[in-house]
């Protein structure tokens, strides 16, 4: 990684020469975007946008992902994490159809009380992978090596 006049690690840099060198386009083409995704930073070539970080940040911004979207899981998925009854998932659906995002904040509230936020976290990513939660326009994820990943968002 690059390191700046201060001695640090520029992450930034390094994220932008990394995916740069995997797609094979010159650095300087890249612009940071306005936006993160999940606290990821995005940057954009083009029409693409990747949201780059580390492991460490991948994983943080998985669970605001989670955190964000746990209306929309699979209720079998829900009482298999939590250790609930399955005969429970018929009702979770129901409520899950019937309120959609408004059945967020319970079923957070369900899943911190039963396994916990990052149980169900690493559940998730287990069965799925970082990518389906980050990388919204395909699903992977991108080993850059160094350990920074990228998640193509559009």
């Amino acid at each position: 990684m690059d390191t700046n006049m201060n001695g640090t690690i520029d992450t930034k840099n390094a994220a932008v020469a990394a995916l740069a060198k995997w797609l094979g386009e010159d650095a300087s083409a890249f612009e940071e975007a306005r936006h993160d995704c999940y606290g990821l930073t995005v940057f954009e070539i083009g029409r693409d946008s990747y949201a780059i970080g580390t492991d460490e940040e991948a994983d943080a911004a998985c669970e605001s992902y989670i955190e964000d979207s746990i209306w929309a899981f699979n209720a079998e998925f829900i009482c298999g994490c939590c250790g609930l009854p399955h005969e429970l998932a018929e009702a979770i659906a129901a409520w899950q159809r019937e309120a959609c995002e408004d059945a967020n904040a319970g079923l957070l509230k369900l899943v911190n009380n039963c396994c916990g936020l990052d149980h169900f976290t690493q559940e998730a990513v287990s069965a799925d992978g970082r990518g389906h939660f980050l990388a919204s326009y395909d699903g992977d994820e991108i080993d850059l090596g160094g350990g920074l990943f990228a998640y193509r968002i559009g």
